[in-house]
């Protein structure tokens, strides 16, 4: 179905650095002398190969069954795998696959990122829902969790009318400049419920407000999107693009929103993180930049590769590109982390949560491996927090991240993706030292 956007509402390049702002000043800092902490169990592989199904890890969430906590469900996306749900010790419980392209030589489904949507009214009555981009077909798909089917607690429930988020036709769609990274949001003075959507290879985020339907399935509707600066103004006067392929502008895909601020945080995978109202009304102003920001660099298509020049030192010192995973530990009274993967040295960033604290930068960590058991997490992609008893294995709460270069998993050359669970309460203890 051919649809038209509303106007986006255009960041210049000058009024991004005019509102740039930095958590905290900061030398930088040796990564690997951040301190480690180490996960509890691990999934397993995924390969992204005929073979192994082309499941790719790359997104989690956490769900917590509020009446059995033990019996709490992490749903992760597996791209063209679709959704893998896990128990809390890592074990699979459901594969939901992904929607095939509308015909033959069309895109196929491939799930990207995921997020919860809790007590969204249904005609069926009150629900929590697991949402995903599908960026093979350019849409959103909705999952109801039933915590009464213990063996397959998540059931569709996409409204087949559902229109894609950005492109006008198939053929747009198959050019696969589609729905990408994702945030979901409710409203606390409306109840209405949202979901932040970036475009891959360009800089558009939308907000889009699900609807649902009397048939008890849910679909949605663009309010408005957001284009974020693809160009920047360097403090010498210059003009500065993110390198990438011809064609391709710096994409967002880590995205979480602040529900006691009503706040999103948008990584720019080579730029760094955004804050700007949930409602994308607003000046969107830098939380913090990745250290090749301001680098000039230019793409290498032999090697398909980006050559970087000299680095005149706007950067940030805490973030190696891509800035990725963005989840947030939650304490009482607004008070916790925005944590973020920094994906291009293996290590994670902590900035404050606390409104009128600047999003100050707190600390980092590595998720190592340990010594008999998981090995840790490389060029992580998605990560997801929840500081809630979580039973007997987690009374402190879990942190799950995608793991680029599962070790474990690699067999006869093939590279293993997969997820790993993390103590949240020793994550804590090592940001609150």
């Amino acid at each position: 179905m051919a649809r038209t956007l509303p106007r986006a509402l255009a960041v210049s390049a000058l009024t991004a650095s005019l509102a740039l702002t930095a958590a905290l000043p900061a030398t930088a800092q040796d990564s690997g002398a951040l301190p480690a902490v180490h996960p509890r169990v691990e999934t397993a592989p995924l390969y992204d190969d005929e073979a192994g199904g082309n499941a790719d890890a790359d997104d989690p969430a956490i769900w917590r069954n509020a009446a059995d906590p033990d019996a709490s469900l992490v749903i992760a996306t597996a791209k063209e795998g679709g959704l893998r749900v896990y128990d809390l010790a890592a074990r699979l419980v459901q594969s939901v696959a992904a929607p095939a392209g509308p015909g033959a030589g069309d895109a196929p489904g491939r799930f990207n990122n995921v997020d919860l949507v809790h007590g969204l009214k249904l005609s069926t009555g009150r629900a929590d829902l697991a949402v995903t981009t599908d960026r093979g077909n350019d849409r959103l798909r909705f999952y109801r969790v039933d915590p009464r089917s213990p063996g397959r607690p998540l059931r569709d429930v996409t409204d087949p009318r559902v229109a894609p988020v950005f492109s006008a036709d198939q053929a747009e769609i198959n050019e696969q400049r589609t729905a990408y990274g994702l945030a979901t949001w409710t409203d606390r003075r409306s109840g209405r419920s949202y979901a932040l959507v970036s475009r891959r290879e360009r800089t558009a985020v939308a907000l889009l407000e699900l609807t649902p339907t009397a048939r008890g399935t849910v679909g949605y509707r663009t309010v408005r999107t957001l284009t974020l600066p693809s160009s920047f103004r360097l403090p010498n006067g210059s003009s500065w693009t993110p390198c990438n392929e011809p064609g391709e502008l710096p994409q967002v895909e880590g995205m979480v929103v602040d529900p006691a601020t009503g706040t999103l945080y948008a990584g720019q995978e080579d730029v760094g993180i955004w804050r700007v109202p949930a409602t994308l009304k607003g000046t969107p102003r830098l939380v913090d930049k990745v250290r090749e920001y301001g680098v000039p660099g230019t793409y290498d298509e032999p090697s398909d590769e980006c050559v970087a020049g000299a680095d005149p030192g706007y950067g940030g010192t805490r973030l190696t590109a891509d800035v990725e995973g963005l989840t947030l530990v939650t304490r009482e009274r607004g008070a916790g982390y925005l944590l973020a993967s920094s994906q291009g040295d293996d290590t994670f960033a902590a900035y404050d949560r606390a409104p009128g604290r600047g999003n100050r930068y707190e600390g980092g960590f590595r998720v190592a491996a340990t010594a008999k058991g998981p090995d840790g997490s490389e060029e992580c992609d998605g990560a997801a927090a929840l500081n809630a008893p979580l039973g007997r294995r987690y009374p402190h709460g879990l942190l799950v991240v995608q793991d680029g270069h599962d070790d474990t998993g690699r067999t006869d050359g093939r590279t293993a993706t997969n997820f790993k669970f993390v103590d949240l309460g020793k994550v804590l203890e090592t940001l609150d030292r």
